[in-house]
């Protein structure tokens, strides 16, 4: 049984700007959507992922606007969209408001995430963003779970793990006998779309005497590592969540 660290209760006053979207809510009869955002330091853009059960739509800022385009439920392309006009209209306006209201306060909230997740992760239970003139702030309360507890690496020689291509998001664990940059792929996981858990594989032709460890104890931990960086939400993530659906105007998914 893997042990993991208890879940914790955090709070975080933030300045998140206006709230736009908040007053033109997508549909009520589509359920609560996944939300997932990202900044882009080097282009400067903001994208935007929204996933409801019956299906997606995934924007980025752009020179002139927003861009968008959908998916299905499942997550597979499709060059229009999963809902009638009746729907499609009021998602792509909440949408694209959110991302406008979110990019508006890129990359400064954002750092103000990463700023209380290291309070978080200090031990802290409170973190205030810092203003410099009168502002309405916003109080945002989470719950962010604990890692599993996992081992250092104890076979020889030193790993890494890098995304790879691949459907499902897989990853490979990298070895290296020396003190290089780990380089050779002994192991490989991905997440099961069904189960959403963690899948992995040992890959073939590897000398495991070498690797110090027998290939079954190294799937198992690269488990682990796959769990904590890839699937169990950080407290950065968690906090974007919050974020997102407060200025959405949706109440928390656990809520609903």
């Amino acid at each position: 049984m893997s042990l993991r660290l208890p879940t914790t209760r955090f709070q975080a006053v933030l300045d998140l700007g206006p709230k736009n979207a908040a007053a033109v809510p997508p549909p009520a009869s589509l359920g609560h959507p996944d939300l997932y955002a990202d900044f882009d330091d080097e282009t400067g853009q903001s994208s935007l992922a929204v996933e409801f059960a019956s299906g997606q739509i995934h924007l980025e800022t752009v020179d002139d606007g927003i861009d968008y385009h959908f998916h299905r439920g499942n997550g597979s392309d499709t060059d229009r969209s999963p809902w009638p006009a009746s729907t499609t209209d009021p998602v792509v306006t909440w949408a694209s408001t959110l991302l406008a209201d979110f990019h508006l306060r890129m990359p400064d909230l954002l750092e103000d995430l990463e700023d209380a997740a290291a309070w978080h992760d200090e031990g802290y239970d409170l973190y205030i963003c810092e203003v410099e003139e009168p502002t309405k702030l916003d109080l945002l309360t989470v719950d962010i779970e604990g890692e599993l507890l996992t081992l250092p690496w104890l076979g020889s020689g030193h790993v890494d793990h890098a995304h790879i291509d691949g459907d499902n998001h897989p990853i490979a664990l990298l070895w290296t006998a020396g003190d290089g940059e780990p380089d050779l792929p002994i192991a490989e996981a991905r997440l099961d779309p069904v189960t959403e858990l963690p899948v992995t594989s040992a890959l073939p032709g590897i000398d495991w005497t070498a690797v110090g460890l027998p290939a079954n104890e190294v799937v198992s931990w690269l488990e682990g590592i796959y769990l904590n960086h890839h699937v169990l939400p950080d407290a950065v993530g968690t906090l974007l969540t919050a974020v997102l659906e407060r200025l959405g105007g949706l109440e928390p998914a656990e809520s609903v």
